[in-house]
């Protein structure tokens, strides 16, 4: 290691000691939490926060802000206790109500709960794979606005655990690719998990993983407490170009606690008042008082802020003085605001011809994407097919301002990406794989919408309608599964008109948006012309003396409306309804709710789905409880009993009471 001039003392060992008091005391008065991460990160936290990285507390919403991610978020107590000491609103009382009903310092990092989080972190891998998306939305807007306005880096905490998940073998590749130097990721190998030694399961060479996904590994063994050793890993990762930065540190969990370091106790259970006592003597801290902290240790937080506070008034005076084209651009894509013309600028499309709905998507997209340049799309490996191709070059490797992301196979931390993406702030991503693979990344949905991240996903090849690739490729209970996330707005729209008024509103949306499309052509419907999306529901066919409500999503809404016209023809009035969006139609009142699908008389939901879920909605469904066919699209839906004709035979046996 290259020595270096000494620049820390023994107020910085206080400030330590101090740290490690507070991630013991945390969970202790909570009784429960996770002291040892936190108290063998602390050396680090300190340097990264007294020394290194670029942060105001006074505006926490600093564009050019360092953004740090705690991805193993069961070490809350350590973050919590760093923004208080820099003065970044949390106080000492909020320390003390760790872990407390509807308190500011939960069990794991909340964003848009406490100031100064960044991302919502806990389960494992997920704040690495965030981080990933914002060192993505870092580099594009470096690119488009030059350095003097954006130039800042992501710094992320990581644990064995988070390595152990697959997540983070697609981060880690996928940041090696992109070669993103503007990201540094610290492992705290500290061997130790719930179960006991990591030996238990885990024997991965960290290094050379990483290195042969393209980056640059700085390896400091044990000294996971020596402050100028650290102060030099982390300045030193900020010279490395062309690569994503790895420091593996060798920490000791729990230490210096007497009777608990090294061992599983210290992950996940308070110390006990006995073991921190002696612990604090061993600190030299007041072993019978609580959340000790001197002032000469705000002081030296405050000293630092304080130059972080210039640097932000330095920053924001070039922003200022910078040509007004530019500042205008700026605050529009903090904005997130689409350029006039927006709305004007969506496709109408013509009733009587046939167009899939991910086609529709592409076409609006292409017809919109001049007026909202703060887009970024991105695929796993189905750009074409899943319609959120720019037109422009996918090689996000070699061109850094790309706005068209090539994730490659990598549905997991697409999503997670994504989502960092978008709480980086000032780009909207839109995202796409095949509905079925939803799946993969159903831990990043469930922390989008948690995180009330503004995020559009492109769900294709929605139902048993894309035929040949069977059912191992046939969606069936996914949308029941979507539509039970909260926060999550699900929009199936029935053809290309409905299509372009869930694109017009998921872009507006402040919410993740999840757009599900179909992989065939489906009629494009006069009856949906004059569609309102933010209804969620509304009549496409109104009869006189309806005898039941038919009701709708996606592809099925034209079957429908042709078992509607054969029941005409049987002297049988009926309604129509399309429901894109049940998130959308239960925010309606309940009179318009009931004008729409009134309960004096029958109604029947028709959905290629499992039809989990309609019984909040309607009396009788049909739907698909079974895995789907290979063949044809036309022909799976026939042969699962989705046609005109059987839907009229499930009216008329709901009529005649017989289900």
């Amino acid at each position: 290691m290259t020595q270096i001039t000494k620049m820390f003392d023994s107020t910085d060992e206080l400030a330590v000691a101090v740290l490690r008091g507070l991630a013991m005391d945390g969970p202790q008065r909570a009784n429960s939490g996770h002291p040892g991460t936190a108290m063998a990160l602390s050396p680090l936290a300190h340097v990264l926060f007294s020394r290194v990285i670029k942060f105001d507390p006074t505006d926490l919403d600093w564009p050019d802000r360092d953004r740090f991610i705690l991805s193993c978020g069961h070490a809350s107590i350590l973050i919590y206790s760093i923004l208080h000491l820099i003065g970044a609103g949390l106080t000492l009382d909020d320390l003390k109500n760790f872990r407390v009903i509807n308190s500011r310092t939960p069990g794991h990092p909340e964003v848009g709960l406490v100031p100064g989080i960044e991302v919502t972190t806990g389960p494992l891998g997920q704040g690495l794979g965030n981080a990933i998306g914002m060192a993505i939305a870092e580099r594009i807007l470096r690119e488009h606005f030059s350095e003097n306005l954006v130039n800042h880096r992501i710094w992320v905490i990581c644990s064995d655990g988070d390595f152990m998940e697959g997540i983070s073998h697609e981060a880690g590749s996928l940041a090696g690719h992109l070669g993103l130097d503007n990201l540094t990721v610290i492992y705290d190998n500290n061997h130790i998990t719930i179960d006991g030694s990591t030996e238990l399961a885990y024997s991965d060479d960290v290094k050379k993983r990483f290195e042969s996904y393209g980056w640059e590994v700085i390896d400091i063994g044990e000294a996971f407490n020596d402050l100028e050793a650290i102060y030099h890993a982390l300045t030193l990762s900020k010279s490395i170009k062309d690569k994503p930065t790895l420091i593996m540190i060798r920490s000791h969990i729990g230490y210096p606690s007497p009777h608990k370091t090294d061992t599983s106790a210290a992950h996940g259970e308070p110390l006990g008042d006995e073991e921190i006592k002696l612990t604090k003597q061993i600190l030299g801290l007041p072993p019978d008082e609580q959340f000790y902290v001197p002032k000469e240790v705000y002081s030296l937080y405050k000293e630092h802020m304080e130059k972080n506070i210039a640097a932000r008034k330095h920053w924001q005076k070039l922003l200022e003085n910078s040509p007004n084209e530019t500042k205008q651009s700026f605050y529009r894509f903090l904005e997130k605001k689409p350029l006039e013309g927006f709305s004007e600028a969506l496709p109408k499309f013509e009733p009587g011809t046939e167009l899939a709905t991910r086609k529709a998507l592409q076409n609006l997209i292409n017809a919109t994407k001049n007026y909202l340049p703060f887009l970024v799309a991105g695929s796993a490996d189905l750009t074409g097919n899943t319609g959120v191709a720019l037109q422009e070059s996918v090689n996000s490797k070699t061109n850094k301002a790309s706005h068209q992301i090539a994730f490659g196979i990598r549905e997991h931390v697409m999503g997670a990406a994504m989502t960092g993406i978008a709480l980086h702030g000032s780009l909207l991503p839109i995202g796409g794989t095949f509905f079925v693979f939803s799946d993969y990344l159903r831990p990043t949905l469930r922390l989008a919408a948690f995180s009330k991240a503004h995020v559009i996903y492109s769900f294709t090849h929605d139902s048993i309608g894309l035929g040949q690739d069977g059912p191992t490729h046939q969606p069936i209970e996914h949308l029941a599964s979507l539509r039970a996330i909260p926060d999550l707005c699900v929009i199936r729209p029935a053809d290309a008109n409905e299509c372009a008024k869930a694109w017009e509103f998921a872009v507006a949306s402040s919410l993740p948006v999840a757009l599900v499309l179909t992989r065939q052509n489906v009629p494009v419907l006069s009856e949906t012309l004059n569609c309102n999306i933010e209804l969620g529901a509304y009549l496409v066919k109104s009869s006189p003396d309806p005898r039941i409500t038919l009701v709708a999503s996606g592809s099925e809404l034209s079957l429908a409306l042709k078992a509607s016209d054969i029941l005409n023809t049987k002297s049988i009035q009926s309604n129509v309804v399309s429901m894109p969006s049940w998130d959308l139609f239960d925010k309606t009142p309940e009179q318009y709710k009931e004008k729409i699908i009134p309960k004096d008389i029958p109604s029947l939901s028709i959905e290629a789905a499992h039809p989990l879920g309609w019984e909040k909605y309607v009396k009788h469904s049909f739907g698909i409880k079974r895995y789907g066919l290979s063949g044809q699209g036309q022909d799976v839906f026939k042969a699962l009993g989705f046609t005109p004709e059987n839907i009229v035979e499930v009216v008329m046996s709901i009529l005649k009471g017989d289900k």
